[in-house]
């Protein structure tokens, strides 16, 4: 029997058990996300299956097409045909998942298809800006509507998964994957990852223009002490709960169908062998349906870990404890059947790991059809269109964050004699980050290209000043300065880029410093001599330490790596056709002594208060100000904003009650402007410590010159909640302020109590 025919006949048999017990629900039902049909089928399946049959599905390898790890196995196509593996990661295009699809179908024993999935993270073949960057924008729609792009391209080219969105919260800028996260707070940080789950899967998963989501990294990975990659996480449970776990919880109410571990402990237990975070918290308390997928050889990395002796041990415990595919380690594989046969893993829990699996390729389609995503004519169609490149142009413009702007240098007059300089302005790799995906330097514009098409090649001169290599932090030649100098002198203004080189960013990328290498600091005081007006465009991966260079220039723009259509957003932002609304999602400090700092710090029983506080004794440094360099949500217009009329609907409201807060804001200035209006919360006393402030609503607001706009929030019961002393979730009668302003230092302030 061909395997076309015996997929056939399977089918029906699904379908049959499923007609016949669509009222009564089978052991399943109640398991995969209440679609009793699903719940059948995959129990059906189940029980024709062999143990080594179901070992296959929790077995997740690499094609060894992109290196994302340390890669361990050549052979993936012979543990695809011995139904020894089950789906595969870093494959992608239509031609090479295809040719995989084809062995899983046509030559094992059920033709159970194999799932596909990559790193998407912020673009597939079109790059967005990095996710840092796009949470600059504080725009939902537009962070949506980048995950649904990548979503088309990425299925266009027969990928099924992405692992996607990282919703780690990090407050430690020395860690390199901070670039992948939406920042420091918790509130935003939700948001944020809730639209990128929307967008990468849509209203429905069969919709072959989707992807499945995984939310990453389960848990608070972005608490790696000293801001060191993989390193320990050492926190109380109510931190875990308060900061660190509402993104993820959030990501999975918007729908996301997976979950990736963490490499981190927490509380001594690595966190791919945690029953408490994937049994406890996971599937009993937030009931989530999906399946969790272990990072790169995070079970193997249990032994140096020093929770297991061997792979065996290893695969125990990350099994029992609820993972359900082990990537790329191999440990479930070779081990799963004797742990079985030894009595040291049920049967049972092998059924379940497995069929949270099979039932999210149900939810597919791809039993129905494992080519469904196999057109190449979508995949021409799809890939780098007019629309995506313009969704991209889009996002890259609103992710900007304008620092410095002293006597209204930006925006640029076009036609004047502009000297660009820095290595990161002629450098199409650099635009696109870490974790680029398919994407191209090739396919991405400069800086100086649009710069230079938008002032003319008469008006533009460029001088890469040093040249920096990839990681290499000390070593650069400096041999262009006399030419950069040379430029600057002859130019009405300089424009500077400077920052990072891509490779400083992202994952086992951490540093003990965070300021700009010493040969960009050594070209910003030789250009800041020439006393001509300079303007810095900061490319770069995380908060830095940029002090000096701040007080060097005239106007400094935040532009992150900001993509395959960065280099025109950036001229069109230069130049006055757009105006920079971008808000900062996480706190830039004055040096990395200050780390960790945040927003919603806790105040204590020492606060020191500039020019209140009197004598030694008091919570501060020496020779250092307490306040960040840039505070969270800090971001300048072209134009200026004016806040007043704060009001709060009652001054005592009960526990059940609304409170609505408005504000009037007004457009002062001399363009039409976006503002993100911003509301901070204080609880002043509570049964535990509360932060000074946390944000509990914003609102991005256009705004015409001259024209003012009332804003309204509405805080519920669960934004005057928190985890009182016994761990309970709810509120406690007390006085509330509210501040609202245009970042997290807002000053203008109103008060109510709750009874």
């Amino acid at each position: 029997m061909s395997n076309k025919i015996r997929l056939i006949v399977f089918l029906a048999l699904y379908t049959t058990i499923s007609v016949a017990q669509s009222v009564t629900p089978t052991k399943k039902a109640d398991v995969f996300f209440n679609e009793p049909e699903i719940a059948h089928k995959v129990d059906s399946l189940l029980s024709i299956m062999t143990i080594d049959e179901k070992i296959g599905q929790t077995v997740l390898f690499t094609s060894g097409w992109d290196v994302t790890g340390p890669t361990v196995r050549d052979n993936v196509m012979e543990e695809i045909r011995s139904g020894r593996c089950g789906n595969i990661f870093n494959r992608h295009t239509v031609a090479a998942t295809t040719k995989l699809q084809e062995i899983a179908v046509n030559e094992t024993r059920l033709g159970i298809p194999l799932l596909f999935g990559y790193d998407v993270i912020h673009g597939h073949r079109t790059i967005f800006p990095i996710s840092l960057g796009e949470s600059a924008s504080w725009d939902l729609e537009a962070i949506e509507e980048g995950a649904r792009v990548a979503a088309r391209e990425a299925s266009a080219s027969g990928l099924h998964w992405t692992f996607a969105p990282m919703v780690d919260i990090s407050r430690d800028p020395r860690w390199g994957r901070i670039s992948e996260s939406a920042g420091e707070d918790p509130y935003l940080g939700s948001l944020i990852g809730a639209a990128r789950v929307r967008g990468f899967q849509g209203d429905n998963l069969k919709d072959v223009t989707t992807v499945m989501a995984c939310v990453k990294h389960f848990a608070a990975y972005g608490a790696s002490q000293a801001g060191r990659d993989y390193h320990t996480v050492d926190m109380s449970e109510r931190v875990l709960r308060e900061t660190y776990l509402p993104p993820y919880k959030a990501a999975l109410d918007a729908g996301a169908a997976s979950v990736m571990t963490s490499f981190n402990e927490i509380d001594g237990v690595p966190a791919s062998a945690s029953t408490h975070l994937y049994t406890d918290i996971l599937r009993k308390e937030w009931g989530f349906n999906g399946f969790v997928v272990t990072d790169y050889l995070a079970v193997n990395e249990l032994i140096p870990h020093g929770v297991a002796k061997d792979k065996y041990q290893a695969a125990k415990l990350s099994i029992n404890a609820g993972i359900d595919m082990d990537m790329e380690g191999g440990a479930f594989m070779e081990n799963l059947k004797k742990l079985i046969e030894n009595g040291e893993v049920t049967e049972e829990k092998l059924d379940e790991a497995a069929g949270y699996i099979l039932a999210m390729k149900f939810r597919l389609g791809l039993f129905e059809d494992p080519f469904r995503y196999s057109n190449t004519k979508r995949e021409k169609k799809e890939i780098l269109s007019k629309e995506n490149k313009e969704a991209a142009y889009q996002m890259a413009k609103k992710s900007f964050v304008l620092l410095k702007n002293d006597n209204q240098v930006l925006p640029l007059k076009k036609n004047q004699k502009i000297a660009v300089i820095g290595q990161l302005a002629n450098s199409k790799r650099d635009m696109l980050g870490s974790w680029k995906a398919t994407g191209s330097p090739k396919e991405a514009g400069t800086i100086l290209k649009a710069i230079t098409k938008k002032n003319g090649k008469k008006n533009t001169t460029f001088a890469k000043g040093y040249t920096f290599k990839p990681l290499d932090f000390d070593h650069y030649d400096n041999s262009g300065f006399e030419q950069a100098i040379k430029n600057a002198k002859d130019a009405d203004v300089i424009l500077l880029v400077a920052g990072e080189h891509w490779s400083w960013t992202g994952e086992a990328t951490s540093r003990t410093n965070i300021h700009l290498p010493q040969i960009q600091k050594d070209l910003f005081q030789e250009l800041a001599k020439l006393d001509k007006p300079m303007v810095v465009l900061m490319m770069n991966g995380r908060p830095i330490a940029i002090g000096d260079e701040v007080d060097a220039s005239d106007a400094m723009l935040e532009i992150w790596y900001p993509g395959t259509e960065g280099g025109r957003a950036v001229a069109d932002v230069i130049f006055g056709e757009y105006n920079p609304s971008g808000k900062l999602p996480a706190t830039f400090p004055r040096n990395v002594g200050q780390i960790p700092i945040y927003h919603s710090m806790k105040n204590t029983g020492r606060p020191y208060t500039p020019g209140v506080s009197k004598g030694k004794y008091h919570s501060k440094y020496l020779f250092t100000k307490n306040t960040p360099l840039f505070q969270f949500g800090f971001g300048l217009s072209y134009t200026t904003f004016e806040y007043s009329d704060i009001k709060v609907s009652s001054n005592k409201v009960s526990a059940n009650d609304n409170v609505t807060v408005s504000v009037t804001v007004k457009n002062t200035g001399d363009y039409d402007g976006a503002e993100v209006v911003q509301l901070y919360l204080q609880d002043v006393i509570g049964s535990v410590t509360r932060p000074v402030r946390e944000l509990k609503g914003f609102k991005k607001t256009f705004i015409k010159k001259g024209k003012s706009a009332t804003v309204e929030f509405t805080l519920s019961k669960d934004d005057l909640s928190f985890f009182r002393q016994d761990m309970s979730w709810g509120t406690e009668p007390g006085d509330f302020n509210v501040f609202v302003g245009g970042d997290s230092d807002a000053e203008l302030k109103v008060s109510f109590e709750l009874e």
